[in-house]
């Protein structure tokens, strides 16, 4: 992974204004696998610092680590005022113990960016063993709820992805046979919908920060205001209403990979 492809401010300032779906992650992990409470958690590829908030309600002390620095600046205004935090500029694959090994870790938006190997090693040597990791990530899909559902699909299979074709992504699952001979055990897979609520600006803000939308933009393919300018133009008829504009439910598709060490046994 590349810092450059999310080192930039208006990005960063874009992600800390995302939905803070990530505390329905956290919360359904200590549902389906743990009751439990941690003491040092790790939050790799923290982004803004929003998975970090979210880690930090079953965690007493957080450490976020991400590859940009701009991504880290970001973070530290969104939780430096509160306490159990620390933030560190690291590639996956390098992340060190800081001050001790992690009882919990958390990645989420990481997996398809890393070099499987060596991030597999890290994590190892950085783990307790009695530990746990989750991975997961979620995303906004061609879903909305109520009546103009069908107008929603229509523009993001019409226009959207025409507009702004989705890169390639590493979209490769990983098995049981990946993890274990790092010490790692697969306790489960799994995918879900959530919901969440955006009126006409907020989607807008929120779709500015597309990955493939980026791509555009930093790339000089296109100007920020010019495509701010479309997506407000072509989005009108979705959020047209006879009471003006309204609020809309959106459906993310996510999953969550849930591991744990097995033993202390070691990868050379």
């Amino acid at each position: 992974m590349d810092s450059r492809d999310f080192d930039f401010q208006r990005i960063a300032e874009g992600y800390k204004k995302r939905p803070f779906l990530h505390k329905q992650v956290v919360e359904r992990f200590g549902m389906e696998v743990t009751g439990r409470s941690f003491s040092r958690g790790l939050d790799m590829g923290c982004g803004a610092g929003l998975s970090s908030k979210a880690l930090k309600r079953i965690c007493t002390h957080v450490t976020g680590a991400d590859i940009s620095p701009e991504m880290i600046r970001v973070a530290k205004e969104v939780c430096g005022k509160m306490p159990g935090y620390d933030f560190i500029v690291s590639r996956a694959e390098e992340i060190p113990a800081v001050g001790g090994k992690y009882d919990i870790v958390t990645a989420a938006g990481v997996i398809q960016w890393v070099d499987r190997e060596p991030f597999l090693r890290n994590l190892a040597d950085i783990m307790e063993e009695r530990g746990y990791v989750l991975i997961y990530d979620f995303a906004i899909s061609d879903q909305m709820k109520g009546t103009q559902g069908g107008e929603y699909a229509a523009w993001w299979k019409e226009q959207y992805l025409k507009e702004f074709p989705k890169p390639y992504r590493n979209e490769y699952v990983w098995t049981k046979e990946d993890v274990e001979p790092y010490g790692f055990s697969m306790l489960g897979q799994i995918r879900y919908g959530m919901e969440y609520e955006f009126d006409m600006d907020s989607f807008v803000d929120f779709m500015m920060i597309q990955s493939n939308v980026n791509e555009k933009i930093e790339k000089g393919m296109r100007e920020a205001g010019e495509v701010r300018e479309w997506f407000v133009r072509s989005l009108e008829p979705v959020f047209r209403s006879p009471a003006g504009r309204e609020k809309r439910t959106f459906v993310f598709t996510g999953y969550s990979w849930y591991m744990a060490p097995k033993c202390n046994r070691r990868v050379n």
